[in-house]
């Protein structure tokens, strides 16, 4: 169907059950999907397994999921300024696999551009690649679960050979995704910074949602200025313009002579 517009945000996700995996877009509190986040808090999916940037912060983003302890694994490149998940890892309540943040970009673009894995130099010589890292603690201070050794293989580049780590495209059952303007079609426009890790989640998803600020019609947005096609996206919620924004403030400079 191109009319790929659903009334609300509970039912876009509505299909998302238990044991789902799903790349969120944001970057810190800028360009978080919130009014899906607190759908999928409302109707108590659980042991959901996370990729997104980060994780929010205690009672905002990706954090209220947290919270609620609905998250079994997270998937990111920074997890600070959020005490919560602190707790939860190192009690061995929550899986953590942390990721260059370059390296989950990549991983995410990948994945929705139909790629399986691609070298990178990033994370050569480190446990991201030599296999090691705490993934899951088991409470009492030690490892359960630790990550496994990556291929790493040399290539010639410009002239230049070293060591190159093979990580794998990341591709998960929905995306969540926030955006300024959108049609009817799933075309998506983002706002400046909050544009960050969108797209990439949203080409990530088997099924993306999207929640948009204002919702137009076909052909009244200029196809010159889309950021993301509607190929990439499944389901559009309109928002409004009004919803609040925690890291978004208006600065202003006073004219001279006031």
């Amino acid at each position: 169907m191109m009319d790929k517009t659903y009334g609300s945000a509970a039912a876009a996700v509505a299909d998302i059950e238990d044991g789902a995996s799903i790349a969120v877009g944001g970057f810190g509190l800028c360009g978080n999907p919130m009014t899906l986040i607190e759908a999928i808090l409302a109707q108590g999916t659980t042991d959901l397994s996370i990729v997104s940037n980060n994780c929010g912060v205690d009672d905002w983003g990706l954090g209220i999921l947290l919270a609620a302890r609905r998250i079994r694994k997270m998937t990111s490149s920074y997890v600070g300024e959020n005490k919560d998940f602190e707790r939860q890892f190192l009690g061995g309540d929550l899986e953590v696999e942390l990721t260059p943040q370059g390296t989950l970009a990549e991983k995410l673009r990948a994945g929705g551009s139909g790629i399986a894995a691609f070298f990178t130099p990033t994370g050569v010589g480190t446990q991201m690649a030599d296999g090691g890292l705490p993934l899951l603690y088991d409470g009492a201070g030690g490892i359960a679960v630790a990550s496994q050794a990556k291929e790493v293989r040399p290539f010639t580049v410009r002239g230049r050979t070293r060591d190159y780590v093979l990580e794998e495209g990341i591709v998960t059952d929905f995306a969540l995704v926030h955006a300024a303007l959108g049609d009817r079609h799933g075309n998506l426009v983002f706002a400046k910074s909050a544009r960050n890790f969108n797209p990439l989640a949203a080409m990530a998803g088997t099924i993306c949602i999207a929640q948009v600020e204002r919702l137009v019609e076909p052909g009244q947005m200029d196809p010159d200025a889309v950021h993301l096609p509607g190929v990439f996206v499944h389901r559009v919620v309109e928002v409004g313009v009004d919803i609040d924004k925690r890291i978004e403030k208006r600065t202003v400079t006073e004219p001279e002579g006031t």
